[in-house]
């Protein structure tokens, strides 16, 4: 659903600070929105991959450090969901998978404005992003600013900002390949695209997911929701629950 087009004044977004790092970066993001951001999200995902039928997904996340991702037909009871630093896998109703596995996008599009600076540096740092190299470019015409890489590197993890508003537009990340873990890298090009407002805030309902290159995944939000109250048990790690909002929607 394309959320109405809200103006939000200017006065609101306040001065830019040229940033000396990524920290002074981090810090000015969660600045700009403390005590205005969403604390949950919800949404109806349509997720569309090369080659393959359209999929349904309901994505719940409360900020910071918890998504969950349910996959229709609901009956089938298949849900991912990341929690922390780690990502948890049902199938028919039971855990079949966990790992370690930390969702930069949550971090830097979600978390950022709810948690304390200090735990999203550590976060990026763990990720081996250099937070000490930070510049200017620009993305589809609007000034950003880069953390991680140099100019004209395209392959050192790295985040994009825009400068205006400080959201989160782009994510580079090498992930190991599933298919040959001691080969090279598959790099990840992850980009948030037409930001709308929400609330006092701002939510992008489009991501686009690229792999070395190539487009893999293309996910459409609607009937985004914020703050919308979750079941305690919604991202219990051990046993499967029914997600109660997407019935009560």
């Amino acid at each position: 659903m394309r959320l109405l087009a809200l103006l939000i004044p200017l006065a609101v977004l306040g001065p830019n600070v040229v940033p000396k790092s990524g920290e002074d970066l981090v810090r000015q993001m969660h600045e700009r929105y403390a005590g205005k951001w969403y604390h949950t999200l919800t949404f109806v995902q349509t997720t569309t991959h090369p080659d393959q039928p359209t999929e349904t997904w309901y994505e719940a996340g409360t900020i910071p450090g918890k998504l969950r991702i349910d996959i229709a037909p609901l009956d089938s009871m298949k849900a991912f969901m990341y929690v922390g630093d780690s990502a948890f896998v049902f199938e028919g109703g039971k855990r079949v998978a966990a790992r370690r596995d930390r969702n930069l996008l949550m971090t830097l599009g979600f978390d950022v404005y709810g948690q304390s600076p200090e735990t999203t540096i550590e976060q990026l740092k763990a990720q081996s992003i250099d937070l000490e190299k930070i510049r200017e470019d620009t993305w589809n015409g609007t000034r950003v600013w880069v953390v991680g890489a140099a100019k004209g590197d395209t392959t050192s993890n790295q985040f994009w900002i825009e400068q205006k508003r400080l959201l989160f537009i782009r994510l580079i990340e090498a992930h190991p390949s599933q298919k040959n873990p001691s080969g090279p890298p598959n790099l990840l090009d992850i980009t948030f695209e037409n930001y709308q407002p929400l609330g006092k805030t701002w939510v992008a309902p489009r991501c686009v997911i690229k792999v070395n290159g190539k487009e893999v995944q293309r996910e459409e939000y609607h009937d985004i929701r914020a703050d919308v109250k979750l079941q305690p048990d919604l991202y219990d790690t051990e046993a499967y629950h029914p997600a109660t909002w997407i019935e009560a929607k």
